[in-house]
């Protein structure tokens, strides 16, 4: 008995989580209930808190690992996944004691491409 085998030609998987820029339009629509002026306003809010807390965060408060939590929460709310990865692995690492730069600026990063995104939505 032989066994033929037919090279397959793979096709990339599509990503587990859509990519549809800083903010998930969509998870936010549904958090807010497709309440456009709901959603205006949070991001409103999430704008300038996200800018305080990176602020705050800078100087590593004996408060930041409750910071970091807080922005995790916030963005995931909106549909800032990035930035809530990037302020989750700010708050493991802080309660490893060994927070990094690279870790905070990823979090600026993460923050300033989310407020990007959302001046563009409400101009």
């Amino acid at each position: 008995m032989s066994l033929h085998l037919d090279r397959i030609e793979w096709m990339p998987s599509p990503p587990l989580v859509p990519d549809d820029g800083p903010i998930d339009i969509a998870h936010l629509r549904r958090m807010t209930l497709g309440d456009a002026k709901l959603e205006r306003e949070v991001l409103s809010m999430f704008s300038a808190q996200a800018s305080k807390l990176a602020e705050a965060l800078a100087a590593m408060p004996p408060d930041a690992p409750q910071l970091a939590h807080t922005l995790k929460g916030s963005a995931r709310a909106i549909g800032a996944f990035a930035v809530a990865d990037a302020a989750s692995h700010l708050e493991t690492l802080i309660g490893r004691g060994s927070p990094t730069a690279d870790a905070l600026n990823e979090l600026d990063e993460a923050i300033a491409d989310a407020c990007d995104a959302i001046d563009a939505f409400l101009s």
